[in-house]
C-alpha cells in the first residue's frame, strides 16, 4: 500500500471535492484523514490517502490533471512512521490580536519536543474593547517524558508577556469504534 498526504488549492466553486475524489474512489484509494476548508475565497484542503501501490502512478498523474479545472495537487508520498509513546494536549488561547503569536508560541513547544498536531486559529471583534481578538486551539503531542505541569509554568509564563490566556490540559482520548 502507497501512503500519500495531498493538499490542493482552487477558486472554491461548487464540485471541487467532487472533482477531488473522483479519481481517489476510482483507483481504489482510502481517503482516510482530510481537512478542508475556505480561506479568502479559495478552497484549501489536506487528504492522507492509502493507494494500491500498483494504482499509485496513475492516481498521482490524475490528481495532478486536475489543474486544468483550476485545482492545484500536490503529492508527498509518506511513510507511516512507527508510534512511539506519547502524551495529547489540547492548548486554547485567547488574547488581543498581535503579530508572532504563533511564532512565540510555536518555537517554546518546538523547544520541549512538543509537536503541533492540529492547529486553528481566528481573529474576530472584541466586544465591548474595540480592537481584535485572537484564539487558537490546539492539538499537541509531548514525549511521554515531558511533564505537563513544567510545559504548563513555561506556556503560562508566555502568556504573560504575550498578555493572552493560555489553557492546556489533557486531551482526551478518542472513542474507539
Amino acid at each position: 500500500m502507497a501512503h500519500f498526504m495531498l493538499t490542493c488549492i482552487g477558486n472554491d466553486r461548487p464540485g471541487l471535492v467532487s472533482d477531488l475524489s473522483a479519481p481517489i474512489s476510482a483507483h481504489g484509494a482510502s481517503w482516510s484523514r482530510s481537512q478542508m476548508a475556505r480561506l479568502g475565497g479559495k478552497f484549501a484542503g489536506i487528504v492522507l490517502l492509502d493507494v494500491p501501490e500498483a494504482r499509485a502512478e496513475a492516481l498521482t498523474e490524475e490528481l495532478v490533471a486536475l489543474r486544468e479545472v483550476g485545482l492545484l495537487v500536490t503529492l508527498e508520498r509518506t511513510d507511516v512512521p512507527a508510534e512511539e509513546p506519547a502524551s495529547r494536549m489540547t492548548l486554547e488561547l485567547l488574547g488581543a490580536d498581535r503579530p508572532g503569536i504563533v511564532a512565540e508560541i510555536s518555537t517554546a513547544l518546538a523547544g520541549h519536543h512538543v509537536s503541533i498536531l492540529e492547529l486553528v486559529t481566528d481573529v474576530r471583534e472584541a466586544p465591548m474593547a474595540g480592537g481584535h481578538l485572537f484564539e487558537a486551539q490546539a492539538v499537541l503531542e509531548a514525549p511521554s517524558t515531558t511533564s505537563t505541569d513544567e510545559l504548563r509554568s513555561m506556556l503560562e509564563a508566555i502568556a504573560d508577556e504575550l498578555m493572552v490566556d493560555i489553557n492546556l490540559s489533557d486531551a482526551e482520548e478518542p472513542a474507539s469504534a
